[in-house]
Formats: structure tokens, sequence, C-alpha cells
């Protein structure tokens, strides 16, 4: 089995409650991206990205994919 669904979205649930709860560096996270195919729509691989973006407005790109 793969995980990489269960793991994104734990961190973003996860990350999220971090934001909500308590004072961070973080100021907000945004949703899980599946690795689609850009026209046609369909899944291209089990990877999953998500944005985070710190207090001072720098965004980071979250990566989830499974190696080998």
């Amino acid at each position: 089995m793969i995980y990489c669904d269960y793991i994104a979205d734990r961190i973003q649930k996860l990350v999220a409650r971090e934001i909500g709860d308590n004072s961070t560096l973080l100021d907000s996270i945004g949703t899980v991206n599946y690795d689609l195919h850009p026209t046609e729509g369909y899944f291209q691989s089990t990877k999953k990205t998500i944005e985070v973006k710190d207090v001072n407005g720098k965004i980071y790109l979250v990566t989830v994919e499974e190696r080998g």
C-alpha cells in the first residue's frame, strides 16, 4: 500500500490545527493538491503537494511522494 494521501492529509490537518491553536511562525496552509495531467485531469502519480505561508508572506511547497 502507498500512504501519500494519508500522510498529506495528516500534515495539512495538523499544521492547520497548530496555526489555529498556537502562536506560530506559520500563517496559513492550503489544501492537498494532486499530481494531475494539466489538460486531461487524470492522475499522473501518487505525489501530493501543499502550499504553506509563513508570517512574512513567504510561500513554501511541502511535497509527499513515494520513494522507490
